[in-house]
């Protein structure tokens, strides 16, 4: 495919499709989320701390990047993905080094997850969904789900594999440093070579003058339905996914089918991102995503009771649905709602309070461990936060209601 009035030929396209998915891969979910539940006991044991005190640290990462979320959007806007992203793919791994080099001091070791929570910020589905949302209209939600689902999806499958090698040699600090090495190395080399912003000379550049800002996207009832929606449902389901491998090997399931459990949810994650995405393109209709949360919950439960292996497996896979669908529909309902010239500042703010509920219910769900001895609690609570979160999306108009007329905003590749 070829656009003759800018002369771009398909590679480019690809590339930057290749390169946001690589980025994914090595970002802040299978960095440092789908592998805490490896970190979190050995740690734990070695400082002599509960759990709760060391599961904050998602709390602390949620909250510097809340803060961070908006800033960074809003660079992206004004200076270029680009530049952006490559300076923040080495500081991200940085910080992940500097991690491993922590004390049993709480200072010092709370501090340094706020640095890292400020560093994931920048390479993080805030930029990437920015620039694969400039790049592409038709099948915007197929990419997107192909972006963020295969990349954090594979991602999450292998990185704990990978820790768990690393942590058969190493103690967690060298499987930390090991994870810092991955996120440089491999993420680096491909966001320099493939990473592009979308180009200003075609009609993409059409849709990027049009959409609301900010301020005006907050003063429309869809946008807190998504924020309240997407959050409390990412929240909930990512504070089980971090807790996947405690919870099975609280309850005497082997490390090995834990993590298997654990990489059932993440590869489903990922495929049924793109599914969702590829849904979304052709339906209309955002309330086709609140079965999923129901599937979530179903699938909670059986991670919580159920005694078979094939039911665990199940568990992981009904959960992983659930957590594809809100990934998948948060970066696709906020650029068909809203637009995309101010998508950075949006979403900035979106994922801000979303990733804060992800660093908030994971520390609540230890402070039930660490109070009753178990997490039936909080996986009651979670039910019931998703039943909530399922009926609020039904409330959503279909996308035409908010979004940019397709004749202004052009069809593109």
């Amino acid at each position: 495919m070829t656009d003759a009035r800018s002369g771009l030929s398909e590679s480019r396209p690809a590339g930057v499709v290749f390169s946001c998915t690589v980025g994914n891969l090595v970002g802040v979910t299978p960095m440092v989320y789908t592998v805490f539940g490896l970190f979190l006991i050995p740690i734990s044991t070695e400082f002599g701390w509960p759990r709760a005190a060391v599961s904050i640290v998602l709390l602390i990462i949620a909250v510097a990047g809340a803060l961070s979320f908006p800033i960074v959007g809003r660079m992206i806007d004004r200076f270029g993905a680009r530049p952006v992203i490559l300076t923040g793919n080495l500081l991200f791994a940085m910080s992940v080094a500097l991690v491993s080099q922590s004390s049993a001091n709480h200072a010092q070791f709370y501090l340094s997850y706020a640095l890292l929570g400020i560093a994931a910020a920048i390479p993080s589905s805030v930029s990437f969904t920015k620039v694969i949302a400039g790049w592409f209209d038709r099948n915007r939600g197929l990419l997107l789900g192909f972006v963020g689902g295969v990349g954090n999806g594979v991602g999450a499958a292998i990185s704990p594999v990978y820790v768990k090698m690393l942590l058969m040699t190493y103690d967690w600090r060298g499987a930390m440093l090991g994870l810092a090495v991955a996120i440089v190395v491999i993420g680096f080399p491909v966001l320099f070579g493939f990473l592009r912003d979308p180009p200003k000379s075609t009609k993409k550049a059409v849709e990027s003058t049009d959409g609301m800002t900010l301020a005006e996207a907050r003063r429309t009832g869809t946008f807190w339905l998504i924020l309240v929606a997407i959050a409390m449902g990412a929240g909930c389901v990512t504070a089980v996914f971090a807790h996947v491998i405690p919870m099975l090997v609280d309850r005497g399931i082997g490390m090995d089918k834990a993590i298997t459990v654990l990489i059932t949810f993440s590869i489903v994650t990922a495929f049924w991102q793109v599914g969702v995405g590829y849904a979304l393109d052709r339906i209309s209709k955002p309330w086709v995503a609140a079965p999923f949360y129901i599937a979530a919950m179903a699938g909670l439960l059986l991670l919580e009771y159920a005694d078979s292996y094939p039911l665990l497996l199940l568990a992981g896979f009904l959960l992983g649905l659930g957590l594809g669908t809100e990934y998948g529909v948060l970066p696709y309902f906020l650029s068909r709602y809203f637009g995309v010239r101010h998508y950075g500042a949006i979403s900035g703010m979106v994922y801000g309070v979303v990733v804060l509920t992800q660093g908030l219910t994971p520390f609540l769900m230890d402070l039930n461990y660490d109070a009753s001895g178990n997490y039936r609690l909080a996986i009651a609570i979670i039910c019931l936060a998703l039943l909530l979160g399922a009926f609020l999306l039904t409330r959503l108009r279909p996308f035409d209601i908010y979004s940019v007329p397709a004749t202004r905003a052009g069809q593109n590749v």
